[in-house]
């Protein structure tokens, strides 16, 4: 009687267990779909013919493939010059969001104070701030120092609109490198720029790596900005370049735009496969305590 009773809350608790997980696993595979079919239905369309888009029964997989959108949008747009701006600006603000959310990141995860608890809330609350709040800010900002329509000038935007989630992920992952190895390092006699650069330093090459490329990517992808900030044409991105294959009463030329669309896309896919783990890691590191 007593294994019976035991048994059954075990039994009850594995089942609660498997439903769980079940329900987590149908939670993924629903969102995986969500995410799926728009980019599978993109990647159909850049490669169907204006017959088969103009069907009024469109299939998954074109019946007769063709290059063609391809070479109609790189020659109704200047694709590669607005993809050379897009990679100028999202990689300078990569880089500056590390170099400046890095040692911010230390000092808000090692000194633990109540200025630093006030900034890491600020940096979260930042992040419900609609795009339309601070543009006009922004804008006549950056026109009084004459960065209106400039890509250095929307490198600079990029980099505030990215450095909160940077340096909220960077400071996750460093707190999840143990103080004991740099109290170890202090008692051996290195000194605190030492012990930053040689003990620190190396544990969070993997999260600066993957905090930069996750602002590139935003950078990258960014349009609201681009589209207000940038006037001239040769120096527009490829989010904006984007919206001139509509036409003046918003006609798509559906071919060439889901091509360029889809040649868009294809870098923060293949970045974003490359790096999904460290930003995993740096999301759940923040949770970690010692």
């Amino acid at each position: 009687m007593t294994a019976r009773r035991r048994g059954r809350p075990m039994t009850a608790r594995r089942r609660r267990t498997a439903a769980a997980r079940a329900g987590q696993y149908l939670a993924l595979l629903g969102y995986l779909v969500f995410l799926l079919v728009p980019f599978l239905w993109l990647l159909s369309t850049a490669f169907k013919p204006p017959r088969e888009l103009g069907s009024i029964a469109p299939s998954w997989i074109p019946h007769d493939p063709t290059l063609g959108n391809f070479r109609a949008a790189f020659a109704e747009q200047p694709l590669l010059r607005s993809a050379a701006n897009s990679l100028l600006a999202a990689a300078g603000a990569a880089v500056l969001s590390v170099v400046v959310a890095t040692p911010m990141a230390y000092v808000l995860a090692r000194f633990r104070t109540r200025m630093a608890r006030a900034a890491t809330g600020w940096v979260v609350v930042s992040q419900a701030f609609p795009l339309v709040l601070v543009i006009i800010p922004l804008f006549l900002l950056l026109k009084a120092v004459g960065l209106v329509d400039s890509l250095g000038g929307l490198t600079l935007v990029y980099l505030v609109w990215s450095l909160p989630f940077a340096l909220w992920m960077l400071t996750g992952y460093v707190r999840a490198v143990p103080a004991e190895l740099e109290e170890a390092a202090a008692v051996d006699g290195a000194g605190r720029v030492r012990t930053l650069v040689s003990v620190t330093a190396p544990l969070l090459v993997p999260g600066i790596v993957a905090t930069g490329l996750f602002a590139f990517i935003t950078a990258w992808n960014e349009f609201f900005f681009a589209l207000v900030l940038l006037k001239s044409p040769e120096k527009q991105t490829m989010p904006v370049v984007l919206t001139h294959f509509l036409g003046a009463e918003g006609v798509a030329d559906l071919g060439p735009l889901a091509a360029a669309a889809l040649l868009a896309t294809l870098p923060g896919l293949v970045l974003f496969a490359v790096i999904q783990r460290r930003i995993t890691g740096g999301m759940l590191a923040g949770a970690v305590k010692h």
